[in-house]
Parts: structure tokens; sequence; C-alpha cells
């Protein structure tokens, strides 16, 4: 069978593994809610095709019981239950395959044409079928509603301007067809924060007034306190968020409590569409126990023993402390490797309102000495032990795109260079204390605006500092909250920020290079040009640098591909323009991400990768598979 993300210029069928076990074993959880008649039994909620996960090699097949207990610094984190849930239409494997989840099978035509088969007699969490009726809801009565959607679908199911031909073939089929390729529809739907083209309809049509009662609608809007009822529909049908208890899912758990609270609680679904070999409806762990603390404070927690699974809150620099912990609270800490193209890196805002400063940034053989002027090995010796790995901001070697030439390029520690391309520019007037000034007689001070979410970024900014300090340039840090600093890059206020790397480290050729080019608000050394990409020209500015223009233009190219070896060759240029271009300036990647695991705690690797997306962090090693001994965390 061939597995591929989006395949072209070929048809890829792509079905569920192995038929379920004969006889299917009830959850004691639900027990008494089968015997008062509250649920049916088990072997009417589970899907007659479902999916069955084969616990073998390191992984066993567990018993049921007992409370996650996690800690989390936001009320928002209730979404965690979502990523690691990971439940999706469609998952990444621990091979980055794409395989079906939620679907029993899809095919792939053309790489444009995409046809979803769900699996029979599947119901969401309160009992309601899961059905084509559900796609057909969100796409004609969501997606495209110009009250509830007035920017129109989501931009990810755009391929030149053109949106999808969206079909149901039936009660259990649905298809979405574009005239050209959409490589990148498949990785939405299967990454942490994913597309969903799906809501429960039964349960959002009474807020809708094309079905419910107009009266009551309105009604609910007051109660609510909303503007409207779109207003309130979009507050209530948020499947990632995960913040409306009522809100039925397709995730291993049900989160059962609504903001303000210290403590979430999820319980299983009832009607989740896994079970393992012997029969088990998955998950094994029945609820999952999310306390709100301090971030500080989740170190210490994890340290006492007060979490079951923890990585969430916990940094490399607390390795140490952590480990010395074993022994007292029963415990294993384990270190995942991470696989951002860099832990952390600088981003240039070439958007910056301030002219003298966006001409200079611009100005490639500036970055190109900012980044010529960082000590990388000094940051990985002083903050990581050696234990990183040090250049640009990119691919890494565990990509079958990895060329070194992309992780050195003008990324070795070399002062006389960096100072001769400053001085080549102009930039020879320096003031009494040696630092060098812009053209305009200003001094050359860059402000590094952070947020501070990575513990080491105030010890590797203040070694910057140092050896910036050698090149004549002048560094502070400005810390801020993350909403604040996001918006002040958006708005063209900030000359450069702080922040995590290139999600993505590891990328095949058939994955989308779109973090490489100006194709979202989001990525900080372009924030106009991405803004103005995803309003298709309403807000922003246009690309006005031939560079960034050709990146974008390779983005598309590698939509339109033809083949795996076309993609490969457009990767190619793309990593080549980047860090030719020194576009964000990456540090040390690689980096050990802790993960401490409770001895009573089973089916969780040893050694994983951490990341994101692809990976939704513990998502692709199904936690509806970890259990604890005796069905117990011993508390």
């Amino acid at each position: 069978m061939i597995r591929c993300l989006a395949a072209l210029l070929c048809l890829v069928s792509i079905a569920a593994s192995p038929a379920a076990a004969e006889t299917l074993i009830e959850p004691p959880y639900w027990a008494e809610a089968v015997e008062t008649g509250e649920l049916p039994p088990v072997a009417e909620r589970v899907t007659d095709a479902p999916l069955v996960v084969t616990l073998d090699g390191e992984r066993s097949v567990g018993t049921y019981g007992g409370d996650w207990q996690m800690l989390v610094n936001r009320v928002k984190d209730t979404r965690l239950l979502v990523v690691f849930g990971y439940a999706r239409l469609i998952v990444y494997d621990t091979d980055l395959d794409l395989v079906p989840d939620i679907l029993e099978s899809f095919e792939v035509e053309d790489g444009r044409i995409f046809t979803f088969h769900l699996r029979p007699n599947h119901h969401w969490s309160n009992g309601d079928p899961f059905t084509a009726e559900d796609f057909r809801y969100w796409w004609e009565d969501v997606a495209t509603h110009p009250d509830l959607s007035p920017a129109g679908p989501p931009k990810i199911l755009t391929v030149d301007d053109e949106l999808p031909v969206f079909e149901v073939i039936d009660e259990l089929t649905v298809r979405y067809t574009w005239s050209k390729p959409n490589p990148d529809f498949l990785p939405a739907l299967a990454s942490a924060a994913p597309l969903f083209i799906y809501r429960p309809a039964e349960y959002m049509k009474k807020y809708h007034p094309g079905y419910g009662d107009v009266d009551w609608i309105n009604a609910q809007v007051e109660e609510a306190g909303k503007s409207s009822w779109a207003s309130l529909h979009n507050g209530m049908d948020n499947l990632y968020k995960f913040d409306n208890p009522d809100l039925p899912t397709l995730q291993p758990w049900m989160i059962t409590n609504a903001a303000p609270a210290q403590r979430f609680i999820g319980v299983r679904n009832p009607y989740f569409h896994k079970i393992d070999q012997a029969g088990h409806q998955l998950p094994y762990i029945d609820r999952v126990i999310m306390n709100v603390v301090d971030s500080k404070l989740i170190p210490l927690k994890t340290w006492a023993g007060e979490s079951d699974l923890q990585a969430r809150g916990l940094s490399f620099n607390d390795y140490t402390f952590l480990k010395e912990g074993e022994g007292h609270n029963d415990y294993q800490v384990r270190l995942w490797r991470t696989v951002r193209g860099s832990q952390l890196a600088l981003y240039p805002n070439l958007n910056v309102n301030d002219p003298v400063w966006r001409d200079l940034l611009r100005d490639v053989r500036f970055r190109r000495a900012l980044s010529l002027a960082v000590n990388r090995h000094e940051i990985n010796q002083v903050i990581y032990y050696g234990l990183g790995i040090e250049g640009n901001n990119t691919v890494l070697p565990l990509s079958p795109l990895y060329d070194e030439a992309y992780r050195s390029q003008w990324a070795e520690f070399d002062l006389d260079e960096a100072n001769r391309l400053l001085d080549e520019i102009g930039l020879t007037e320096r003031d009494s204390q040696g630092y060098r000034l812009l053209p305009d007689g200003r001094p050359l001070q860059i402000i590094v605006e952070t947020a501070g979410e990575d513990p080491q970024e105030s010890d590797i900014l203040e070694l910057i500092h140092d050896s910036w300090r050698d090149a004549g340039i002048k560094l502070f840090t400005k810390p801020m909250q993350r909403e604040v600093l996001r918006n002040r890059v958006f708005a063209g206020e900030t000359v450069m920020s702080i922040w995590f790397g290139l999600e993505n480290g590891v990328p095949t050729p058939k994955m989308t290079p779109a973090e490489f080019a100006p194709t979202s608000q989001q990525l900080l050394q372009w924030p106009k040009w991405g803004q103005y990409y995803e309003t298709s020209g309403a807000s922003g500015e246009p690309i006005d640098m031939a560079d960034a223009e050709r990146l974008m233009e390779l983005a598309h190219e590698w939509q339109g591909a033809g083949s795996e070896a076309d993609q490969e060759r457009i990767w190619d240029e793309i990593l080549e323009t980047y860090a030719d271009g020194v576009y964000s300036i990456g540090l040390i990647a690689g980096i050990f991400q802790p993960v401490v695991v409770s001895d009573r705690l089973h089916n969780v690797p040893e050694e994983a990768m951490f990341n994101w997306d692809p990976g939704s962090q513990f998502g692709i090693y199904e936690p509806e598979t970890f259990w604890f001994t005796d069905g117990s965390n011993g508390r």
C-alpha cells in the first residue's frame, strides 16, 4: 500500500488497518451509565469499523483507569486535550507519513481530487451520528456564510484564489476538487492546530437561524451577552479551543467544565473510534486533570510529583533539578530531541516602519554581518552544554532535504568579516563609546523585543550583546507580553524580535515550504507581506524585495509541482535562497526537551521527537494508549 502526503499525477488510496476484535470490552468508567440505560453498551457505541491500534514491541496492551495529572499555566490550555488527543481526519504516524484516523480511508487523484470515506456508525461524544452532513453544514452554512465567515473559507482551501468544489457523494463520503493540485490540504488536516472542515451539525443547527428557532436564538444571544447570532455561533463551535463543554467532540477525552476555573477535567469519550487488538475501547486513562498554576511553579510542582506526564513549562535548564527528584517522587526524566529549525531565532523586521531601519535591514550585507557576529559555539557550550546543533534557522540532519551548507552559510563566527561588511555598507562613523552610527546619525542600537517564553532567552541575548559589541552594535532587550509583541511586529513598530525558529525542521519534499516564504503574518521577519498574501491584498503590503518575491514564486511552484523530484528541486532552491539571504538568524537547534513520566505510566516512548507540528508534541505517540499500573496513578 502506498503512503503519501498528497501524491501528484497518481491515484493514491489509503485505508485503515486490521479488522476489529470480535468482542469489545466495556470500560468500567461507563459501566453504571450502561446499566442505567444512560449509554448504550460499548458494542453499539464504537463504530462498525474501528481503528485497531496494535500494541507490540515497547508498547503493551494496558488496563483501564486513573487520572492523568497535568500542569498548565493558562486557562486556554484546555486546547491541549485536542493537541495531545490528536484525533484528526488524517494524522502523521511516527514515520511522518499521513494515514487515516477518523477517516476509514481516503483517495487522492492528481493531487487535486480528495475523496474521504467516513467510518460507518461513527458518533460524536454525545451520541449524534458523524456523517457527511457535518461536512456539508460546515462548508455551506459556516465557511461560506457571509455572517459567520465574512472573509470566506480558510486560505488553505484556495489554490490560485480558487475554492474547491465540495460534493456529498453519500452519507459517508465527501469529495473536494480543485482544478490544480493542493498539496497543503492534507497536512493542514493533520496539524497540531488542524483545519476542522466539519462541525457537529445536529448540535450547532439550533444556534443557526437557517435551522433553529429565531426567537430562541435571540434569547441565547442576549443571555450570553453577545452582539449577534453569528458571534454566539462562532463562540460555541470552536473544536480546537475546547472551551465549550457542551460542544460534541471526536477526541479521546471531552472537556467537562468551562472557564473561569483553576482545574479542568477531561473524561473519556464513550464513542471514541479506536480500540486495541484485545478489544479494549481506548483511551485507557479515564480522566485528564489539568491544573492551572503559575508557570514558574511548574518545574517545582513536577519535581514534587504533582504531574504524571509533563513537558509543558519545562526547559532544558530544569533537567538537573528534575533528575535529582527521580529517586524521591517516583518518576523518570527523559530527554526528547526537538526538531525546530532553531530553538530560538532573531527576526529582523523587513517591514519595519522606520525608513532608515527598513533600508538597513533589507541590505543583505547587514543581515549577514549580524549573523557572522553571533558566537553560536559559545551559546551552545554555555547554555546547552554543547549538546545542540549550531547554525542557521533551517532544516536539520534528520530531514532528507538537509545540506550542511544551508546550516553553516553566513553562520560561522567571523567578527573580521562582520566588521568588513558593516564598513562596506558605509556604517563607519562611531560614537564616543565605539558604537557605529546609523546613516542619519542615530546610534546603531538594536532593540530585540521578546515575550520571554523560553527561559534561556535573556542569557542568550546577553551573549549576543557581548559579541555584537565587538562589531560596534549595541543590543538592548525589551520584554513584553506575547500579544503585545506580536501586535507591535505586525504594525511595523518592532525592529527585531526573538522567537522560536522554524516549526518543522525535518520536512520531506512533500511537505509545504510555506514557512520559508512570506505566506503568513505570523512570520515575524515579513509580517505585512504575509498579511497581504493571507488577505488577498486587502491589508498588509505587497512584496517589494526581489529575493522575497522569488521565495513566494517558488512556494507557488511547489504547490503545482508534478513530481517529488520537482518538489525536491524547488525545496533546494528555497533553502539555498533563504540561507543566503539570512531572513532569520538561527542560533542553536536540536535542543533536548525534558519529559517527566510517572513510574506508573506505560507506553510513553523512552526516546522520541518533541515537536508542535508535525508531531502535536505527545499526539503522534497516541496518548490514548498510555496506561497506569493497576489502572491507577497512585492517588
